[in-house]
């Protein structure tokens, strides 16, 4: 069909007030607005000042009171455990009303934080949901981050009580969370009165008398009293939650979501941008402490009537690299949501696409990639593999949904492979110098959004309202800074090419890193890449690019290096200066599949580093570090 995209957005651009009110027919209020969109209200406006609503009664109470009570709501499935769970509806309303009973009586009320730092299991989404009931403002820390990271999150947030686990599991090991908890209680200067602790069976934990309850057994007891919790009412621009970008240092900056601009928001894409349909099952393989599974393995799905899925595993060693296959082809998953790296993962350990055929997918639709730039060569290995839609598409935390799209529910544009696609509506999103002008179609250049930002995204940094300022507003005013260098094409599509921070000065030349890593990506054995600017006393940076082969090849390394700057010189040319490719085993990245590109260069140049707070595996970085002194590098 053709594409209604640019229709759609026009009219956004010419009635963002009305379109916005539009899109909040789709959410239940209590109260309406008296305004859509207050400029004078916060740091550069609110949206639906006035209104009166609640999360957890529009993804759960109003679908089980319009037909939905007895449709699946939630799938959890671990591969890990070889166990499978669903709750209806209904059934995950009163898991979450269970919980909120246990919460009210032990103190926590509206405007209180909640820590939430849970592995992969039903009880982190119940969890969130419980908070949203009533008006407690939870933050999500990934679960099995470090002591320290998690206390100076607890000294933000001041949480009255933190809901955990006794651990997590990854393929392979357990992971302990309760020590780590413990630690960081103790590092706290503003520690939780209470901890929620979920017991789990591959590692039981002590708790400690008069500050820990075991989850079962209140929850459990909550649960057969069946006392109805109801839903608090809260302003649209009460806090829903609080979540911690990962690349903190110091003091972690809090990210605030708003609750009913990110309701009409998220209502909105699951079917303009991701054309899923209610009652339809919608996987988001991401963990819920990152912003994609808020996002979109609880909020969006639910708010939409959806089923959602909840996986407790990894895309390859869990068993296999068929694993998301059987996710899809047992649930009937319709969308898949997921990183690049995930099947840059899948592309390595099954380069011909073997596993797939072993699954009947045929309800699978379209396949979305976010959270790093998807490099095209993975892109046409899904789209020749799998045989549906591969859409790359751009957001960030801060944003809470996509930024820009190729919107499957308005109808899909032409692909541009390296693209992630062109603005949705609420994002004018402009390409400025750094003396903020705008500059011409396809240079390069840093990636702004004017003001103001569309319902849903950040309205502020919790209790920063100079820090916020300081931070995205200051240095374009009028616009918002993504910091995202990028450039865009005279079709208005939008190429995302690196951090501005990834951007290297080779003899004068600006270059991205991100262009580099596409041409090595094309190498047929290269399985995923990282490039990044290595300080040069001649050049001031030259490029540095680490390649990790696919399974079972056999050919030597010293050649396929060769091949790979040859490559580079050719599509990119000797102004590059691409001079060296290393090859290793594996690229360090955070727990959400991000390549940790900064800390790699910090080794490369011998200055001094700090281990990643969300770093999946330190042992990776001994290993770059011995492959760079083995070229001379970083020794």
């Amino acid at each position: 069909m053709a594409s209604r995209y640019h229709e759609v957005y026009e009219h956004w651009k010419r009635d963002p007030e009305g379109f916005w009110a539009e899109a909040a027919e789709e959410i239940d209020w209590f109260r309406r607005w008296d305004k859509v969109f207050d400029p004078d209200e916060g740091v550069y406006g609110h949206w639906f000042t006035g209104a009166v609503c609640n999360m957890a009664f529009n993804c759960l109470d109003r679908h089980i009171t319009s037909g939905r009570a007895e449709q699946i709501a939630l799938i959890y499935d671990s591969p890990i455990q070889g166990k499978v769970k669903r709750f209806t509806y209904r059934e995950l309303r009163d898991e979450v009303m269970a919980l909120a009973t246990v919460l009210q009586d032990n103190g926590i009320a509206k405007g209180d934080r909640v820590i939430i730092y849970m592995p992969m299991v039903p009880e982190a989404a119940v969890a969130m949901l419980a908070c949203a009931r009533i008006g407690a403002v939870h933050s999500v820390v990934f679960g099995g981050f470090a002591s320290k990271e998690l206390a100076t999150r607890i000294d933000d947030a001041r949480p009255k009580l933190v809901i955990s686990a006794s651990c997590g599991l990854e393929p392979g090991r357990v992971v302990s969370y309760k020590p780590l908890l413990d630690q960081a209680i103790a590092q706290a200067k503003y520690p939780p009165r209470q901890c929620l602790i979920l017991q789990r069976q591959q590692q039981p934990c002590e708790l400690v008398p008069g500050r820990d309850l075991d989850y079962a057994d209140h929850v459990g007891a909550a649960r057969a009293a069946r006392r109805y919790v109801d839903c608090v009412r809260l302003a649209a621009t009460d806090p829903l939650y609080i979540i911690y970008t990962s690349a903190t240092t110091g003091q972690p900056k809090g990210i605030v979501r708003d609750t009913g601009g990110h309701m009409v928001s998220l209502k909105w894409t699951m079917w303009n941008e991701f054309g899923v349909e209610p009652g339809e099952t919608f996987w988001a393989a991401s963990d819920v402490g990152w912003v994609v599974g808020h996002s979109y393995i609880v909020y969006a799905p639910l708010l939409h009537g959806c089923t959602t899925v909840l996986f407790e595993g990894k895309p390859v060693g869990t068993p296999d690299a068929g694993t998301y296959w059987r996710l899809i082809a047992e649930h009937g998953v319709v969308s898949l949501f997921t990183a690049p790296t995930a099947f840059r993962a899948i592309k390595k350990e099954d380069p011909a696409g073997e596993h797939i055929g072993r699954y009947d997918i045929s309800r699978f639709r379209t396949l979305f990639l976010a959270g790093e730039r998807a490099d095209p060569d993975t892109i046409k290995w899904a789209e020749r593999h799998v045989k549906v839609p591969v859409i790359d598409h751009w957001w960030q935390t801060e944003s809470g949904a996509p930024m820009t799209q190729n919107p499957a529910g308005l109808g899909f544009l032409p692909v541009k492979y390296g693209s992630p696609g062109v603005p949705m509506p609420g994002f004018d999103i402009r390409v400025l110098d750094d003396d903020r002008k705008p500059v011409e179609p396809g240079t390069l250049g840093n990636v702004v959004v004017k003001l103001p930002l569309p319902p849903g995204c950040l309205p502020t940094l919790w209790n920063a309202d100079k820090r916020f300022r300081d931070a995205y507003l200051s240095e374009f005013p009028g616009y918002y800074k993504t910091a995202d260098a990028g450039f865009i094409d005279e079709d208005g599509y939008l190429f995302v090419m690196s951090r501005t921070d990834d951007i290297i000065n080779v003899a004068g030349h600006r270059l991205s890193t991100g262009a580099m890593e596409e041409v090595v990506a094309e190498h047929p054995d290269v399985a995923e890449c990282a490039v990044v600017g290595i300080a040069d006393e001649m050049k001031g940076q030259v490029p540095c690019g680490f390649i990790v082969l696919n399974a079972g090849v056999s050919r030597d390394n010293a050649a396929i290096e060769r091949e790979v700057v040859a490559l580079v010189r050719e599509k990119i040319g000797p102004v590059a200066a691409f001079r060296n490719a290393v090859t290793v085993k594996r690229l360090p990245k955070t727990r959400s599949g991000k390549i940790l590109r900064g800390t790699m260069q910090k080794i490369a140049d011998r200055q001094e580093w700090t281990m990643p707070a969300t770093i999946d595996d330190p042992a990776i970085l001994d290993e770059i570090a011995l492959a760079l002194k083995d070229r001379g590098i970083g020794s």
